[in-house]
């Protein structure tokens, strides 16, 4: 007996969507794993900060370029968050519009789709931005007051590396807590 021949190879609806949604999962963890990542950096950067005092010649070590990496661990923290809520807020759209094909979503609950539901979610995800905004912060802030406590003669109001890194958190602490202007938005509303 002979197979029949299948003229169109598509894939269903239903897998795509089970697809899009596990690269939704995988996003968000990896979301999760760049503040790990942030953390991990900070602590080493600190840790680094406070070993250099035991060096004999503190002359011959310029601190200044291990507080530079406070503010480059910030920014690509910022970069990073931004890259996983664009993902995300695509993923999410595409989804979305899988949700409404031959109008399933005006007999089924369409999480993506609906606004009563993307509201709700977005208003708790809010809290991971308030949580890198308030880390990046405080962690620049403790990297400054552990080169004033240990090195006050390299923490002058002048110095170079005190203006950038107050420049850089501000600027990733706005950024940070901006990001839900990316987060998605549908143009849905069941009635």
């Amino acid at each position: 007996m002979m197979q029949p021949v299948i003229l169109s190879d598509r894939v269903s609806a239903n897998y795509r969507y089970i697809a899009a949604y596990n690269e939704v999962n995988a996003r968000i963890v990896q979301r999760q794993h760049a503040l790990s990542l942030y953390i991990t950096l900070v602590v080493g950067l600190i840790a680094g900060l406070v070993a250099s005092k035991r060096i004999e010649e503190p002359n011959a070590l310029l601190i200044e370029w291990l507080v530079y990496g406070f503010s480059i661990a910030s920014v690509c923290l910022v970069l990073l968050n931004y890259k996983y809520e664009k993902t995300l807020t695509n993923l999410r759209q595409y989804l979305s519009e899988l949700e409404r094909l031959n109008n399933s979503s005006l007999e089924l609950p369409s999480y993506n789709t609906e606004t009563r539901w993307t509201v709700s979610a977005n208003k708790a995800r809010r809290f991971h931005d308030f949580a890198c905004a308030v880390l990046v912060g405080a962690c620049n802030v403790v990297a400054l007051g552990v080169l004033y406590k240990i090195y006050p003669e390299h923490f002058k109001p002048s110095s170079l590396v005190i203006w950038v890194t107050g420049i850089v958190t501000l600027s990733s602490v706005a950024a940070l807590l901006l990001m839900t202007e990316f987060s998605h938005k549908p143009k849905w509303k069941r009635i």
